[in-house]
């Protein structure tokens, strides 16, 4: 399916035009990400634990220590929310009350399973690694068996998804475009600066490409060109 079913739980309420539920939509925000919240209420208690993820086709991939709670609890196959969110630029309007961002998010809904196999493991960890850096895991030393037994993955069916998405100038009031006031947006986007060697790394080692020029990309990668 291209989208996305629209429920209750997933509809997007305030501004809906501004709401996307194509999968092209959501998995490019979910690619360009580094970073995701995941909400969750252990013991009823609710929590929010930012970490790194990947997506592999339709599942989102999200890993962590065996000790963690959020592993644990996403291992007995409990509900989640997660949520994305890119900033590309802040909104001055003439007023405060319409100065706004520009923004792509996403919140997924879903459940999770571990997954258990080696072979599983080794490709989620390398989906992980190519979601920060492409290339990364060619270069990088592959997990030891022991530490793939001390790291839990875990897979989330992505059941239920909505992005939201604010482009474009302010928005002011009408009677507010006279004001003698400057107005309109402020770009931003993430970009590495030069990288910084470790002070122990070997002789004759020089920056990678991908490191070089690391940029994310709008199809969501990290990119070396």
């Amino acid at each position: 399916m291209p989208q996305y079913p629209i429920t209750a739980r997933n509809r997007v309420r305030r501004l809906p035009k501004r709401g996307h539920y194509d999968r092209k939509t959501v998995h490019a925000i979910i690619d360009e990400a580094l970073v995701c919240h995941v909400a969750f209420a252990p013991g009823g208690v609710p929590t929010v634990i930012p970490t790194l993820h990947a997506r592999v086709g339709d599942s989102l991939l999200l890993h962590g220590s065996k000790a963690s709670r959020l592993m644990k609890h996403l291992a007995d196959g409990h509900p989640v929310s997660v949520a994305i969110t890119l900033v590309d630029g802040i909104v001055l309007a003439r007023s405060v009350f319409h100065s706004s961002m520009n923004y792509r998010s996403v919140v997924i809904h879903g459940s999770g399973t571990p997954v258990e196999d080696e072979a599983g493991k080794l490709a989620a960890l390398e989906a992980f690694s190519e979601q920060i850096a492409r290339g990364r895991w060619a270069d990088a030393r592959k997990p030891s068996r022991k530490e793939l037994k001390a790291t839990t993955v875990i897979s989330i069916p992505i059941e239920l998804a909505a992005a939201k998405v604010r482009s474009g100038p302010p928005l002011d009031d009408e009677a507010d475009y006279d004001l003698p006031i400057w107005a309109g947006v402020l770009p931003l986007g993430l970009r590495a600066d030069t990288a910084i060697p470790d002070p122990r790394l070997g002789r004759g080692l020089t920056t990678p490409a991908y490191a070089r020029r690391y940029q994310r990309t709008p199809a969501g990668r990290s990119n070396a060109s």
